[in-house]
């Protein structure tokens, strides 16, 4: 018998968004995506603002700005050729298949990104919050190469490190918000399980094929192109994530910041005075510029 107080079993358990499905995006003939939003997600996608499943074979965007968080650039491995990334920090180099790029903006930095002639760039652009106290930072980066991220290997999976920490196994720390971020591949009937440390959230898309997905006592199917949020309890939650058919899963941990933020496209601050600082501050050349 079963003698809970039904608010207590609340607390104690994980919050679990509804799936969401992701937006298909379109720009110019060389830049396709499926988009994720945190309005969508009941806000359990803090700290992540946003994140952009894409493929792109041409130049889309052009130099453009950053402030108030962090524009991480996820390269899968399938990818052929080179991103170059160039930014107002003096970075000017390429992006190789299966690396990682951080930009924590910060009070601001300019930006780009473009694949090289004949490349196809298989990536998840995400956006991450910074707290307000953090806003104003100094801007940083750090660039992930595919080599240097550890990967656990089991029978039936295989889980790149792509950042932070998995099951005693470390990887590169960001320049901003601590953060895990793993690329897991599972095989036909594989599965992998991620400890998730209590008040910690998670967000979980399928990049490729068809997951169940067990979030304590919950279980859920994720299709290909949707995605889900767990924000943990008091208590630390085992994610477990199996595939009869064999997929591919991108899995992001960190610690909610639990602030009002505003979101106009490159910007994320406080408010939307600060924003427009922050616009003003780039049309005078005060966030930097590209050579």
């Amino acid at each position: 018998m079963n003698t809970q107080h039904p608010e207590f079993e609340a607390r104690t358990r994980p919050a679990i968004s509804e799936l969401v499905p992701g937006q298909p995006l379109a720009i110019g003939s060389g830049f396709e995506a499926l988009g994720f939003k945190h309005d969508r997600f009941d806000g359990l996608m803090d700290p992540l603002v946003m994140v952009d499943h894409f493929v792109m074979t041409e130049p889309t965007f052009g130099v453009h700005p950053h402030a108030g968080m962090s524009a991480v650039s996820v390269v899968f491995e399938d990818s052929q050729g080179r991103f170059h990334n160039r930014d107002s920090l003096g970075n000017d180099f390429d992006i190789s298949p299966g690396d990682l790029y951080w930009l924590k903006a910060g009070r601001g930095a300019v930006h780009d990104e473009a694949p090289l002639p004949g490349a196809r760039i298989h990536a998840l652009q995400v956006f991450v919050n910074l707290p307000a106290k953090h806003k104003a930072d100094a801007p940083a980066s750090l660039h992930v190469p595919a080599e240097q991220m550890p990967v656990i290997h089991g029978d039936t999976h295989r889980v790149r490190v792509v950042l932070g920490e998995s099951q005693g196994v470390r990887g590169a720390a960001s320049p901003a918000l601590p953060l895990t971020i793993l690329d897991i591949k599972l095989a036909r009937g594989g599965s992998f399980t991620q400890p998730v440390a209590a008040q910690k959230a998670a967000w979980i898309l399928a990049v490729r094929g068809k997951a169940h997905v067990q979030v304590g006592d919950t279980g859920l199917s994720l299709p290909e192109g949707a995605a889900i949020a767990v924000r943990t309890s008091a208590d630390a939650t085992p994610i477990s994530l199996h595939s009869e058919n064999g997929a591919q899963l991108a899995l992001f941990i960190g610690t909610p910041v639990r602030e009002h933020f505003v979101q106009q496209g490159p910007f994320v601050m406080s408010t939307i005075d600060q924003i427009e600082a922050a616009k003003a501050a780039h049309a005078a050349g005060e966030l930097g510029a590209i050579d």
